[in-house]
């Protein structure tokens, strides 16, 4: 074999060793963080730039290239991914994204009068410096009002953590719904409404087969207008079913469970 040969065989089997690695990493992280579901059944397809699946270790999401923003976002947490770290504020572009499409960057939400809402929130990936810098990528963002953001959404998100340090994991989607303008020069929506669904399991393993009739959820859908909502806000008065939830959005969320479970844990609005 000539060396040129030699080089490129090696060239050919490097690439495709990398990518059944690349492959092979998906598959866990699609396994963890949509154990329950794949809402909108997104898919990594460039001919579905409405519904993008990026797939990152710390949380997966369908992105909207047409809007600027996740249609949804989906992680796990468990007792492994909180630490001590703090914010690693290093907000920016997504190099993930296919190079051709808008990069929504850390400029583009500068004096829209929004906040770079997380979605995944920065605390709950807290064990890695690389897992909470993943959480600065713009299409983990959508842009919330400050209130919003702030207040009872920020509230939210710590409860759910209280959960987990107290012996729970839990399983969350969350996004935006409807339109209320946008910014960087049209490149980003501004969503009317944020919504998000949580399913809380004691900790332990085959997450899937312990959801029962009776394993609690938690949704609220919240106002993204500053004179809509106050940052003294309780979240419990923005609960309201999953069922509700997917009325708004068109989602099938949790829908790896079977029927007669999603039908119970799905009617409830969480009281507790």
């Amino acid at each position: 074999m000539s060396m040129v040969r030699a080089a490129l065989f090696a060239a050919i089997c490097w690439c495709s060793y990398s990518i059944s690695i690349f492959a092979q990493n998906d598959s866990l992280f699609l396994a963890e963080h949509l154990a329950m579901g794949n809402p909108n059944h997104a898919s990594a397809n460039l001919n579905t730039p409405q519904n993008y699946l990026l797939v990152k270790r710390q949380y997966v999401h369908s992105y909207n290239r047409l809007l600027g923003i996740p249609n949804w976002v989906a992680w796990h947490t468990d007792s492994s991914w909180l630490g001590a770290l703090q914010r690693s504020n290093d907000f920016r572009a997504d190099s993930t994204l296919p190079e051709h499409w808008y990069h929504v960057n850390e400029k583009s939400y500068r004096k829209s009068g929004y906040d770079r809402g997380h979605m995944c929130p920065s605390g709950d990936r807290t064990a890695g410096a690389e897992d909470n810098s993943a959480t600065f990528y713009m299409t983990n963002m959508i842009p919330q009002a400050g209130n919003n953001n702030q207040g009872p959404w920020a509230a939210l998100e710590i409860y759910c953590r209280d959960l987990v340090k107290a012996g729970k994991e839990i399983y969350i989607y969350c996004g935006g719904a409807g339109v209320q303008g946008f910014i960087d020069s049209g490149r980003v929506q501004v969503p009317m409404l944020t919504w998000k669904a949580v399913l809380v399991l004691d900790a332990g393993t085959n997450d899937l087969y312990r959801v029962t009739t009776s394993t609690r959820t938690i949704a609220v859908v919240m106002p993204n207008d500053n004179e809509k909502i106050h940052k003294s806000d309780d979240w419990r008065t923005f609960r309201v079913s999953v069922d509700s939830v997917e009325s708004l959005t068109g989602y099938d969320l949790f829908n790896k469970l079977p029927v007669k479970i999603q039908t119970a844990i799905e009617q409830r609005v969480d009281s507790e």
